[in-house]
């Protein structure tokens, strides 16, 4: 079901009725951009908090536009679930002057891609539903109380000027600018003949600036006494005009501007938009389960409900408090044992694979007014990714069930084979460290082995090889035209790359990960740690007690896959490492979001095609 602007109002009852009886809810995010390269693209090496720090950034820069939510419901006496799939398309639409004027950037290859979709940017610009958050609505809902709160000031010509300016210290007549006198004299004689009549109890004016309607407030409430009643509108193209209407002494008046109080809240309430979705989300404490889920979670939190932190503790237990429970299933689906039988993890070909053994495709029905999918194949667009993928983490937990003795036929949200995966939120593109863990520190992973490189421009894929050579195979991530960082995969050789290519060289520059994070540190956006407590020890050995994140306690299997195969494999098919240097970028590309584009720098970092689904 496609929500905008134009029934958000009569489906909202839907909206939280689905939510409220939900098992589970699955989500999903269309942005218009998803990289900044003011703070770097992301990286192979990015720490958990480096990669918070870049994405933090385009989550201020960027806007969620389209947003899936699929609300998914077990029914244990056919063995099925029901799925109800909302499609919102979301736009920041400014309600009146005093609101938000959100700015925002667009990323031309995020746009391109939607379009080639077939995204209707129409009816989102057109038709998006609005949103204010907390902050903002409490804001304008102070201003509107306050405008209205003293009732003495009804028979004051200051208070019926929508500026509250007061023409002058004795209140006399209005100072008429020469060129707007004949239209402020030709709005009097109107004025004076709708008083003339009795038929008629209001009065609409033609649309006019800002500053001859001051003009009129000024003019007819000095000219009219108190008899009448002023209140600007606006109309279908934003045009705006002013309503007089009789009133009948200062009850009338109080009772006219009550009611436009009320209008005016009820109108905020509207602007509030959205934003009471992600309420709802927030306050049901239900599991969400989303693919690939970081960006979501970001924009999500940044967008609907408050700024995102600085500082990265802060941002993890915002994150819980917001929302309480998350699970990604590009995380589940890369991990053991579900890892073994899924060889890509790109959401469209983890729909396929998990239909077919050792996994069951999973029952669900679909209520007429929520059809749409049913048989058809929407991909990227926010509701049917949404729904495929809360069909995914159906098929997964249900695999996990299967592998119990005596196996279990479902797995419900709460199920303890789901909570290794709770609160660990996928880090895509990081070669060593697979997810932010929300609920807990993060893995320290050892980058020994990891040498940071600076060389000429010219220099190609071939020239690094070269170079390392005599260290075994290696694995290079590309930063700029002039720089990378080289992973040896003998580990054991760290110490003797070091001594071999760390001398003073006119040519090209090698010095070690660590050693290269302290060069940069006081450069960088990213905030210092601070320096270890007890309490930080005593945390990192109760990690170290915990079981693995893997169900079976089967530990984690890192993606890389040695060079030496890729090596053997590009001599088999007479390929020339040298030549494969057309792109020195390509890992920071950001439409990998958007297609399933192979990733080349010296070897084949990952065992399938990636993208940021």
């Amino acid at each position: 079901m496609d929500v905008t602007k134009n029934n958000f109002a009569a489906v909202f009852s839907d909206i939280t009725k689905a939510i409220e009886d939900a098992d589970f809810l699955a989500i999903d995010g269309e942005f218009t951009g998803l990289d900044t390269p003011q703070v770097g693209h992301v990286t192979f090496y990015d720490t958990p908090e480096e990669r918070y720090q870049k994405l933090r950034k385009g989550s201020t820069d960027f806007l969620l536009i389209q947003f899936g939510l699929a609300a998914f419901t077990y029914d244990d006496e056919t063995k099925s679930h029901t799925a109800k799939l909302f499609n919102f398309y979301v736009f920041p639409r400014p309600y009146t002057r005093q609101a938000p004027d959100r700015r925002f950037l667009c990323q031309s290859s995020s746009i391109d891609f939607l379009a080639s979709q077939g995204f209707d940017f129409n009816k989102l610009f057109r038709d998006g539903i609005p949103y204010l958050t907390l902050a903002d609505e409490t804001q304008l809902r102070e201003t509107i109380r306050s405008k209205h709160k003293d009732y003495s000031q009804f028979s004051s010509p200051a208070f019926m000027s929508p500026f509250g300016a007061d023409p002058g210290p004795s209140k006399g007549p209005v100072c008429v600018p020469d060129e707007h006198k004949e239209f402020i004299a030709d709005v009097g004689n109107k004025v004076a003949k709708f008083l003339e009549q009795d038929a008629e109890d209001t009065l609409q004016l033609p649309p006019c600036g800002g500053f001859p309607r001051k003009l009129i407030y000024q003019t007819i409430r000095l000219k009219f006494s108190s008899s009448l009643h002023l209140e600007t509108k606006s109309g279908e193209k934003k045009e705006r005009y002013i309503v007089i209407t009789k009133i009948k002494g200062e009850d009338d008046m109080k009772a006219k501007e009550q009611a436009k109080q009320n209008a005016e809240l009820n109108e905020l309430d509207d602007a509030v938009g959205f934003c009471k979705v992600t309420r709802l989300l927030s306050q049901s404490g239900k599991l969400i389960v989303g693919h690939n889920m970081l960006l979501d979670v970001l924009h999500l939190i940044n967008q609907f409900c408050i700024h995102l932190p600085k500082e990265y503790e802060e941002f993890k237990s915002l994150t819980r408090c917001v929302f309480p429970r998350l699970l990604d299933t590009k995380l589940m689906a890369s991990t053991n044992p579900l890892k073994n039988h899924i060889h890509n993890s790109t959401l469209g070909d983890l729909k396929k694979i998990l239909e077919y053994s050792p996994f069951t495709k999973p029952k669900v029905d679909l209520p007429e007014e929520f059809s749409r999918y049913s048989g058809n194949e929407h991909l990227h667009e926010a509701g049917y990714d949404a729904y495929i993928t809360g069909l995914c983490f159906i098929s997964m937990s249900n695999y996990l069930g299967s592998c119990q003795n005596p196996p279990k036929e479902y797995i419900p949200p709460k199920s303890q084979l789901i909570e290794p995966f709770i609160n660990k939120l996928f880090l895509m593109r990081v070669s060593d460290i697979p997810y932010i863990n929300l609920s807990g520190a993060d893995l320290q992973m050892s980058r020994e082995h990891v040498f940071h490189i600076t060389f000429p421009k010219e220099w190609k894929t071939s020239d690094i090889h070269e170079l390392f050579s005599p260290y075994g195979n290696i694995q290079i991530s590309w930063l700029d035209d002039i720089s990378a960082f080289v992973s040896l995969y003998k580990k054991d050789n760290a110490q003797a790359a070091l001594k071999g290519l760390s001398a003073k060289n006119s040519v090209y520059r090698v010095v070690t990960y660590e050693a290269y994070k302290k060069e940069i540190s006081p450069k960088r956006d990213v905030p210092v740690s601070r320096k270890r407590s007890s309490e930080d020890v005593d945390i990192d050995m109760a990690n170290k007690k915990r079981k693995s994140l893997n169900v079976q306690a089967a530990p984690f299997v890192s993606r890389l896959k040695p060079a030496i195969l890729e090596d053997k494999k590009q001599e088999k098919n007479g390929n020339n490492s040298s030549g494969r240097h057309s792109d020195k970028k390509a890992q920071g590309d950001a439409n990998d979001d958007q297609g399933d584009n192979k990733m080349e720098t010296g070897e084949k970092l990952f065992d399938e095609s990636e993208n940021w689904d």
